[in-house]
């Protein structure tokens, strides 16, 4: 093996420790410092402002592994659902998701709310999976066809992100089924 992949090879454990780290500190102990997360990853700070120069970008690539298991969800949740009762689904476990992420509302309104390339990739894939949910719901009848993705996205983020400062614990699941009466095709 050649040093070069060597430390390619590192480099990647260290990034991959580091987005551990990082989740475990944002769901045990809120928002975490850098500086504890690297301690935590047996690695330098400058290291991980290698990998991650903005806590975003950190919080970034953590929200991008998880969004990795939601992905896997829809398609289990479509495989025994109709396209509604799917989408109904996985917007619980989306808002679930989001509201173990209290040290990462901030960035995760930044990376969903911007069109900016460097945060694009996350509400992509976001996308991506209503649009299968979507399409899914309006082969089947029950949801409309003329529903754009990005639309059910930001309003899922919206919604989301706004009851988790609530104190009202039923009031995400009661916007989300407003939501998905917007969303359902009526004949």
């Amino acid at each position: 093996m050649s040093m070069l992949s060597t430390l390619r090879s590192d480099a990647a454990k260290n990034r991959e420790r580091l987005i551990h780290e990082a989740r475990t500190l944002f769901l045990t102990e809120g928002a975490g410092s850098l500086e504890a997360i690297a301690r935590a990853a047996g690695v330098g700070i400058g290291t991980l402002y290698r990998h991650f120069p903005t806590r975003e970008a950190l919080v970034e690539a953590v929200y991008q592994r998880e969004l990795d298991a939601l992905e896997r969800d829809a398609v289990g949740l479509l495989a025994k659902h109709s396209g509604v009762e799917a989408m109904r689904l996985w917007m619980d476990r989306y808002a679930d998701f989001v509201a173990t992420k209290h040290a990462m509302h901030d960035p995760l309104r930044a990376v969903l709310a911007t069109r900016s390339p460097a945060v694009s990739e996350t509400r992509k894939r976001i996308n991506i999976v209503v649009g299968i949910l979507i399409a899914a719901g309006t082969r089947d009848g029950t949801l409309r066809n003329d529903v754009q993705p990005d639309d059910v996205t930001l309003s899922l983020a919206g919604v989301v992100l706004a009851a988790a400062t609530s104190s009202d614990a039923d009031q995400a699941r009661r916007l989300l089924d407003i939501l998905m009466a917007g969303l359902q095709r009526r004949p």
